[in-house]
């Protein structure tokens, strides 16, 4: 027998409540693969914003810098335009981390947004999962009680399939599920971090900047 006959005898032997587990299974694999191209694209274009914006804030080219980021959809670029926004009117380090960090909380809720489901959904499918298999048992007892003995066997056998089939489909989906889980929320700290510390050297940058100017007078 080979790997798709395997299969397809699988599912049938399930019984119905194989199908809000692969209903869910569908739906948990498409956030996650949105999630991952998603942030896969923020990491690449966040990167390249910011080593177009870093000479030009070294240089203390910030009207060049401000055109830049006006015009960018990247986070690193939203954020920095909060701070480029207040550079003129902001006279304490405090005003501009303050318009900065109301950036990220636009932000990172973006960032997050849908990643929390897959770990539902590996929860779920669990629960979904075992009901079947309280199911198929139920079925195999009351086959026993109320069949005569020579079918017994086969209504026992098929109910069993049933219990065994659903905990095994929920269980391979699930342990997949909490890994994708943690594998999306790393990589969302990672952007989140790298977020902070091009806030940080972007506060920096723009104190040294000022410090200078104060100097040359």
């Amino acid at each position: 027998m080979n790997a798709y006959s395997t299969a397809v005898k699988f599912f049938q032997d399930s019984g119905v409540f194989i199908y809000p587990s692969i209903l869910i299974m569908a739906v948990g694999l498409a956030i996650a693969l949105e999630r991952f191209f998603y942030l896969s694209y923020a990491r690449k274009s966040n990167r390249r914003t910011w080593d177009e914006l870093l000479p030009l804030l070294q240089g203390g080219k910030f009207q060049q810098a401000h055109s830049v980021t006006v015009h960018s959809n990247t986070a690193i670029g939203k954020i920095v335009s909060y701070g480029l926004g207040r550079v003129k009117s902001a006279r304490r380090r405090e005003d501009l981390d303050a318009a900065m960090e109301e950036g990220m909380m636009e932000i990172v809720p973006r960032l997050e947004k849908r990643t929390h489901y897959i770990a539902t959904f590996a929860n779920v499918i669990t629960l979904v999962g075992l009901l079947g298999t309280i199911i198929g048992l139920i079925k195999a007892f009351t086959a026993v009680a109320q069949v005569n003995p020579a079918e017994k066997a086969e209504l026992l056998s098929a109910s069993i399939s049933i219990a065994m089939n659903n905990t095994a489909f929920a269980l391979m989906v699930a342990i997949p599920f909490l890994l994708i889980h943690a594998f999306l929320q790393a990589r969302t700290s990672e952007i989140v971090d790298s977020l902070e510390v091009a806030k940080i050297s972007f506060l920096n940058l723009v104190e040294r900047a000022k410090s200078e100017a104060a100097a040359a007078k």
